[in-house]
């Protein structure tokens, strides 16, 4: 059985969490992300590399290291959000919803019956592999956490109503859509833009949910966590070994005009 993650009480508690997204599609590096201490990490299969059949290897390779394991889906729909809790995942991020009925659509397929749709089916991992009872099935609701994204200029203005609704965990901002949603493309300092961002958070702590937001590195986090951003994205797998093999290069590079130059100074101090 998955082990039960505790992600949903610390976020209700108010914690500030810590988190990475895993698109690489490679189980190993998934393990390498938990191992590095974070409090959650994403699976993404609506922009990563891997797809739902290699989802089971990645939520083993997550809970080995103790980080909350969490599924983007490829889509919306009930199944393929089922589908993830049903293999083990603690929670879901849904994308590209922008009304609150849409938004209590998908809450209902994060929940069993009578709160929710998700099919019942207790031979599943999420289910408990056969180990728990009809009568305990409303635990599994109670730790599912339930992430629902704000990635247009509509979802900002629904984001109160949103955030009331019981189920929503996390109001989570994904920068790249909405600053373009907003006509403002990658303009993450506009006005406009972080007005939007406030709004989120305002949302959130009204109706005493978490806002989250996915930042491209540490360089802007103070400023998310003065702003009221408790659950944090800091990058992605993809996104350090495209860091760190440019660093190198970099590095690498430097060093060789160095030598050359140097090369260059002694045949001239010998002519």
């Amino acid at each position: 059985m998955p082990a039960r993650s505790d992600i949903r009480a610390r976020v209700g508690a108010g914690e500030t969490l810590f988190g990475a997204f895993v698109g690489l599609g490679a189980p190993p590096a998934a393990e390498i992300v938990g191992r590095a201490g974070f409090d959650w990490a994403i699976v993404d299969l609506e922009h990563g590399f891997g797809t739902e059949s290699e989802l089971l290897a990645h939520l083993h390779a997550l809970e080995a290291t103790g980080t909350a394991a969490l599924v983007r889906p490829q889509s919306t729909e009930r199944l393929r959000i089922g589908r993830a809790l049903d293999l083990g995942a603690a929670g879901v991020m849904v994308p590209r919803l922008e009304t609150p009925d849409e938004v209590r659509e998908a809450v209902s397929y994060l929940r069993f019956p009578p709160a929710g749709v998700r099919g019942v089916a207790l031979l599943t991992r999420g289910g408990g592999l056969g180990q728990i009872a009809h009568a305990e099935v409303a635990g599994i609701n109670d730790g599912t956490v339930g992430i629902f994204q704000v990635e247009s200029g509509r979802a900002v203005e629904n984001a109160s109503e949103i955030a009331r609704i019981d189920g929503v965990d996390v109001l989570f901002v994904g920068p790249a859509d909405l600053s373009h949603s907003m006509g403002i493309p990658g303009q993450f300092a506009a006005p406009a833009f972080r007005d939007a961002l406030s709004a989120v958070v305002a949302a959130c702590e009204t109706a005493g949910k978490a806002a989250g937001i996915l930042l491209y590195g540490t360089a802007a986090l103070r400023d998310h966590l003065e702003l009221g951003f408790r659950f944090v994205g800091l990058g992605s797998d993809a996104g350090w070994v495209g860091d760190g093999a440019r660093a190198a290069v970099a590095a690498a590079a430097g060093m060789r005009e160095t030598s050359a130059a140097r090369t260059r100074e002694t045949s001239a101090a010998g002519e």
